[in-house]
């Protein structure tokens, strides 16, 4: 039996497939974005990636395969660029601050297929749907961690971690949601910047304030930081 995860090409190439799937990914975040994913066809992905129907049956069995890699594209983002943007940074209220730069950097370079996450992941068979509820608790432990780190350190207070990481979620997510409204008010860096306003700052104890002050002041309120990293990608798939 096929795994829920496993995407079966009929080509051997692996960096083939990558390039291939990566032009066909970004033309479907597109229009499953745009029109929806149950009246978009192959046909119509396949005319917006210039390739042949035929060419993308060569490296999907069918719509729900494309689907699927689609979703993935976000949340194994997370999983891959996150710990990179991390490391050096030892303290852990700066650590959960720049782990939050992250998350929404990822989401803004992907914002279309944020919100197809939204929209379409109940379109998925079910056993694929549990598969990307799997990956999403798996990059929610990015935040949990730091989170943990914060309390464990006295820099944070008794939270319930597993709601506060959802917070941190939905706030992030919200800059792809509601990009049309947020846009015009806020960059991208002071966004962020209130999030951490309102979603660090309360649950610190004064320790963790001090922190939160120091890096504030030596980034000069998050600008710093916000230029040191680096956005990802406008929605592109992985190869």
């Amino acid at each position: 039996m096929k795994l829920p995860g496993h995407v079966e090409s009929l080509v051997t190439d692996a960096k083939l497939v990558g390039e291939r799937r990566a032009q066909i990914l970004r033309a479907a975040v597109k229009l499953f974005s745009d029109k929806g994913y149950y009246t978009t066809t192959i046909s119509q992905i396949a005319r917006e990636a210039g390739v042949s129907t035929g060419l993308i049956y060569q490296y999907f069995g069918d719509k729900d395969d494309v689907l699927l890699l689609s979703l993935k594209l976000v949340l194994e983002r997370y999983e891959k660029e996150i710990p990179p943007r991390l490391e050096g940074v030892k303290h852990p209220v700066e650590r959960l601050c720049m782990a939050l730069w992250a998350y929404c950097t990822i989401v803004d370079g992907l914002r279309e297929a944020t919100v197809l996450a939204y929209r379409s992941t109940k379109s998925l068979r079910a056993d694929r749907r549990t598969l990307v509820k799997q990956d999403e608790l798996r990059t929610n432990r990015l935040l949990q961690d730091c989170v943990r780190a914060c309390i464990a350190g006295g820099y944070m207070r008794q939270v319930n971690e597993y709601l506060l990481v959802y917070q941190y979620v939905t706030f992030s997510h919200a800059w792809a949601l509601k990009h049309w409204a947020l846009r015009s008010r806020f960059s991208l860096g002071k966004y962020v910047a209130e999030g951490i306003g309102l979603l660090i700052e309360p649950f610190l104890t004064a320790k963790g304030r001090r922190a939160l002050d120091s890096m504030r002041r030596r980034t000069a309120n998050f600008t710093r930081s916000a230029t040191r990293t680096k956005p990802a990608k406008r929605a592109r798939a992985p190869a």
